[in-house]
């Protein structure tokens, strides 16, 4: 085995993946497509040697279970660009060139690793690690710096969070370059800062000023929703211990469609599609998973398409694609009350007012609302204290009326007489 070749690939991961919780996924492409194992990060230098050769790659975030798919993501490490600079006959060197006079620190930050790929590149920026909750931001902030490398060959399909890269020492067997990486700097950027400081619009805690959102703001709260509505669909199945049958062919059309709208990547989409239907309990024949779910990736290019949307609003609808009420999938999957309570956004009527009176009640609770119990028992001590004074009264005018006792003790008559019993 090449030396210098597993000393690449071990610096190149072990830089990347320094202190990583979750699984790694090293992968070989073939003529078959992606062979892939799962690999803790500790274990990676112990078994990188076996790996290297032609096309190796590896994942560029964790996963909290052995599946590279979006919704086991365990920690988001970086973000990353794919350059496809030989795309448009642009020398890699002269695109570094440009990106530095012209990009870098004014339209996005200095890239942590600038991988030479064999053809084209692929800029790796570092990240304080996160959990997947964050992947709207993630995604919002990925495909503006994506558009903003377009010029160069920025490949805007090369942005879901499960993607691979190649590895360093690796050779790539269609030009038969060797694969290496420029170390720029070590640096871990907080997301959060590269939001603040290159997408200035958008800021999701910030309540919306009035008028039309900004594109930046819409695009996130497109990615919120199309992630929320997966991670929803994730956690169905789960509930269900994997056991679909009678809603196959619908979890399969959403989740492909979902996806599609999330990662903006038909292919990858389908892909996955085709490996959540092999891990249910009775997964549906290829062929028909295929057939039930060719509409969805349709739907999404005429969610793209700006002369579909515009025929679309024409007939009263929010634009192309589909747009499908919670009511509408309830019936669909037939989702309980029950499941519904562990559910993030497809929920009913029923558990929305739910949810909001138990909001109401938290948030009257912190204003100093008394719950009920300490309420009763502050009621009882007043009660004991007025008869208190009531008992004194009446041993002071043993012959006063109710309506004597009332006045002097500054009570109603009824409450006087009420109390007088119980004394």
């Amino acid at each position: 085995m090449n030396e210098k070749a597993y000393k690449s690939a071990e610096k190149h991961t072990g830089l990347h993946h320094d202190q990583a919780d979750g699984y790694v996924t090293l992968a070989r492409k073939t003529e078959n497509g992606f062979h892939q194992y799962h690999y803790k990060p500790s274990e990676l230098a112990t078994v990188l040697s076996k790996w290297l050769g032609e096309d190796i790659y590896f994942s560029q975030n964790t996963f909290y279970k052995p599946q590279r798919q979006i919704e086991n993501i365990r920690q988001l490490r970086s973000l990353y660009a794919d350059v496809d600079c030989y795309l448009l006959n642009y020398d890699p060197e002269w695109v570094i060139g440009k990106l530095e006079l012209e990009l870098m620190d004014k339209e996005i930050p200095e890239p942590n690793l600038i991988i030479h790929s064999g053809r084209g590149l692929a800029l790796v920026w570092l990240i304080e690690p996160l959990p997947y909750k964050a992947l709207p931001l993630w995604q919002a902030v990925q495909d503006n710096f994506l558009k903003k490398l377009k010029a160069v060959g920025g490949d805007p399909l090369a942005k879901d969070a499960a993607r691979v890269f190649r590895v360093a020492g690796s050779v790539n067997s269609k030009s038969g370059e060797v694969v290496k990486v420029q170390y720029r700097h070590n640096y871990r950027y907080v997301l959060r800062d590269i939001q603040e400081e290159y997408l200035p619009n958008l800021d999701p805690k910030r309540k919306p000023k009035r008028g039309r959102p900004s594109k930046v703001q819409r695009l996130y709260n497109t990615y919120s929703l199309h992630h929320a509505r997966l991670m929803d669909l994730i956690k169905l199945i789960n509930l269900r211990n994997y056991d679909l049958k009678g809603h196959r062919e619908y979890v399969c059309f959403l989740y492909r469609y979902w996806l599609c709208c999330y990662t903006n990547d038909p292919e990858e989409a389908f892909n996955q599609t085709m490996t959540l239907n092999l891990e249910f309990t009775d997964p549906l024949p290829s062929q028909e998973v295929e057939r039930a779910t060719r509409s969805a990736e349709k739907a999404f290019y005429a969610r793209n398409d700006e002369e579909a949307n515009a025929l679309a609003r024409q007939k009263g609808y929010p634009g192309a694609g589909y747009n499908i009420s919670n009511n509408k999938l309830i019936d669909w999957l037939e989702i309980t009350e029950e499941e519904q309570k562990q559910l993030s956004t497809i929920i009913g009527k029923t558990e929305k007012y739910r949810r909001n009176n138990t909001r109401r009640k938290t948030q009257r609770r912190n204003e100093g609302v008394l719950k009920r119990s300490e309420y009763n028992k502050s009621r009882k001590l007043k009660k004991d204290e007025r008869k208190a004074i009531l008992k004194d009264l009446m041993q002071q005018y043993p012959n006063a009326t109710y309506r004597e006792l009332a006045e002097r003790s500054k009570m109603s008559v009824g409450y006087v007489h009420k109390l007088a019993k119980e004394l």
